[in-house]
């Protein structure tokens, strides 16, 4: 059998192209290919490579990114799902199979979702899958396991499932030392627009990353970033949508009396608060959100309506945000008169 010779009397043409370069000796098998027609064809300097346990190359030369993206994944698969792997439907002939409980995570995961802080995935030294908790399976070659008691939904980036952004960031922040790698991960992942602070937050601490100094302050840029992006989409909601102009990020006091708080917006005939929730989930969220409860029944005991909204609101519902904004300054009229406040720069 030389590295022309078809597989076997059954036909290749249902596979997806990158499954006819790279198979598992499971799926081999299943097409008629012996075990010792594998090793021959494996052989130093042969046609074919093993590039992970039970993962075949059908090539000379080294592997592209994308095979060894699905190399990781069959390897990882492969326990799961033995044999041949799910085909595409009549007419989808370049369909990827279905990688069940299996995504890629980290680094990886990060190029695919088209960070340009990260290296392309030839440089990659290793892939990281990221597989349920309870799969007893190691790592090998260039796939390195990492192991969850949730696995997340993946996202479907050119037919290879992905981790979405916040647990690639965590998984790939929790492999680097670097402190400005830390940060410019996590500042492309904000100001790209890839997703919010507080998710990235969120899955950091439950990574348990969050006590590595070097974490910590890229975290505080972070945040400081995502701050100033909600800000200008505040900026951009009112100009945009027609809304009076407010006062900017002020504080609040009673005349001669304790300060109320600070607030991103302000329509003092009204009485009309918008406050940015840019609170981060860490371990003291608790006592964040009590002080944000207790500013908001101070601020209404006196007549003020406070509007909260989130980054993520803002950036994937603006016109909503307006709208419940706008509602608010209607509704002023009928309301019984505010409290007199101080109103001071912040």
């Amino acid at each position: 059998m030389t590295h022309n010779t078809p597989l076997s009397p059954r036909p290749l043409r249902h596979l997806s192209e990158i499954h006819r370069r790279v198979m598992t000796a499971a799926q081999l098998k299943s097409h008629g290919v012996a075990t010792a027609e594998m090793n021959e064809q494996c052989r130093p300097g042969g046609p074919w490579q093993q590039l992970l346990p039970g993962v075949l190359l059908l090539h000379p030369g080294p592997p592209t990114g994308e095979e060894r993206l699905h190399a990781a994944l069959m390897y990882a698969a492969r326990e799961r799902t033995p044999g041949v792997p799910a085909q595409p439907n009549a007419g989808e002939e370049h369909a990827a199979p279905a990688y069940p409980e299996v995504m890629i995570t980290g680094l990886a995961a990060l190029t695919l979702h088209g960070f340009s802080a990260t290296p392309p995935l030839t440089a990659l030294d290793t892939v990281d899958v990221l597989v349920p908790r309870m799969r007893r399976l190691r790592s090998a070659g260039c796939a390195r396991i990492l192991r969850t008691s949730a696995l997340p939904t993946p996202r479907q980036v050119t037919g290879i499932p992905v981790a979405p952004v916040p647990r690639a960031l965590a998984d790939a922040v929790a492999e680097l030392t670097d402190a400005s790698a830390v940060r410019r991960l996590l500042t492309e992942a904000v100001r790209g627009g890839h997703c919010e602070p507080a998710s990235v937050v969120r899955e950091l601490n439950q990574a348990k990353l969050l006590g590595r100094p070097h974490v910590v302050d890229a975290v505080d840029s972070l945040l400081a970033e995502g701050r100033a992006i909600a800000e200008d989409r505040l900026y951009a909601m009112v100009h945009e949508h027609g809304l009076p102009d407010p006062v900017w990020n002020v504080d609040l006091r009673l005349p001669g009396g304790p300060h109320l708080g600070g607030l991103d917006a302000y329509w003092p005939e009204q009485a009309v608060a918008v406050e940015l929730d840019t609170r981060a989930p860490r371990q003291e969220e608790d006592a964040l959100w009590s002080e944000y409860a207790r500013k908001r029944e101070t601020l209404e005991r006196l007549g003020i309506t406070v509007v909260h909204i989130t980054p993520k609101k803002l950036r994937d519902g603006t016109e909503q945000q307006a709208a419940v904004v706008r509602t608010a300054l209607m509704a002023a009229a009928d309301r019984d008169p505010a409290a007199y406040v101080v109103v001071l720069p912040r």
